[in-house]
């Protein structure tokens, strides 16, 4: 067990140091200066105090060095525990100090297992000391002992959570990519065998008519061009390598499909510009992001009466927008579904871009922008 912990990596990249942590410290600060002057008569009162103080700026930094700052925090309470035991008192520490409970969730939440392993060790090193110089009864170590297991067990819960959103959020994705290899797949063959047929053509005719061999030889090298960059798309995506039966895919023409003018909410879908002729991956992606952006909002929108559908092709993208009229406080806590970061891992993979977030007034907008010439 304890080998598997120690070879245990650090958790995804922590969030940075922002104003909550800053704001975090100042308060702990200031209860702690407050509770020095409020306890005069506390052995080392301006020593103790002062060294609270000067240890709150450590939780800035918990999760981006977990080790460091708990391996600092539980010396700061061993000197303490040294201090009482060399001035023969048992109540020499500030309440404020507890701060360091939190140094020790950050590193089991944060670290990786080596630093686990032997933050751990620091921080039994200095409760066995602390409790021994205060000649704690067994009802104070046992409790002192749940204390510290209980933020350890709740790091570990919040590991372990973190993780496993990770590993979903990862299978959303591989799985997002093995759609579009697989589509990918099918386009990199048709364009293969158009030059196939086309070299073939060229073949026959190169000697008797070379104006349309030209001609041929041209379409080859446009095919060709395709052909490059479709596979470039397809370079590092992982894929099953058992040969699939592909279904037919759906594209902008199967959209109106998703009309519903029977039921609440409605289903509303506009097409405007010129949309036939799309790459068939941009093609499958229009469809694939509006059904899942509609999905979502039939869902997610609370008292919705219409969702709207719309495509456009503005130049050289195609603009994807679903928006429902939802209440505005109805997709709190959307974001952590698999809908999103599948529907954004697709457009980005073919060069575009997805927002989603509450619209202006009410409701949700999901919108995407694809370029309408497929992979460059």
């Amino acid at each position: 067990m304890w080998h598997s912990i120690w070879g245990e990596p650090r958790p995804a990249d922590p969030p940075p140091i922002g104003r909550l942590d800053w704001l975090l410290v100042g308060v702990l600060a200031i209860a702690a200066l407050i509770e020095g002057i409020a306890r005069p008569g506390l052995v080392g009162q301006p020593f103790v105090t002062g060294l609270a103080v000067a240890l709150m700026p450590a939780l800035v930094w918990r999760r981006n060095r977990p080790l460091l700052m708990c391996v600092i925090g539980f010396a700061v309470a061993g000197l303490l525990s040294a201090l009482a035991w060399a001035t023969a008192t048992d109540e020499i520490g500030l309440y404020s100090m507890m701060a360091v409970l939190i140094l020790l969730y950050s590193l089991v939440r944060w670290g990786s297992g080596r630093e686990i392993v032997l933050g751990l060790v620091c921080v039994a090193i200095s409760a066995g000391f602390g409790l021994s110089v205060t000649s704690a009864g067994p009802a104070e170590v046992i409790g002192s002992v749940l204390l510290l297991l209980l933020f350890v067990a709740f790091a570990a819960v919040f590991r372990y959570r973190a993780a496993l959103w990770d590993r979903q959020q990862r299978a959303v994705r591989n799985h997002e990519r093995l759609a579009l290899a697989r589509e990918l797949h099918d386009t990199v063959a048709h364009h293969v065998s158009a030059i196939a047929v086309q070299a073939q053509a060229g073949g026959v005719v190169v000697g008797t008519q070379p104006d349309q061999a030209s001609g041929i030889f041209a379409a080859i090298e446009s095919e060709a061009s395709l052909t490059l960059a479709e596979m470039r798309a397809m370079v590092g995506v992982l894929r099953d390598d058992q040969a699939d039966a592909y279904a037919p895919r759906l594209g902008v023409t199967a959209l109106t499909g998703l009309v519903r003018s029977d039921s609440t909410p409605a289903v509303e879908v506009s097409l405007t510009g010129s949309l036939a002729g799309l790459p068939p991956a941009v093609d499958a992606a229009v469809y694939r992001i509006a059904q899942e952006a509609l999905t979502n909002a039939l869902r997610h929108a609370r008292n919705a009466t219409r969702v709207v559908i719309e495509v456009r092709a503005e130049g050289d993208v195609v603009r994807v927008r679903v928006v429902d009229d939802g209440l505005p406080a109805s997709r709190a806590g959307v974001e952590h579904g698999f809908g999103l970061p599948g529907m954004t891992e697709r457009a980005l993979m073919l060069g575009g871009s997805l927002r989603a977030g509450p619209g202006a007034d009410r409701g949700w907008v999901v919108e995407a922008v694809l370029p309408a010439r497929g992979l460059t």
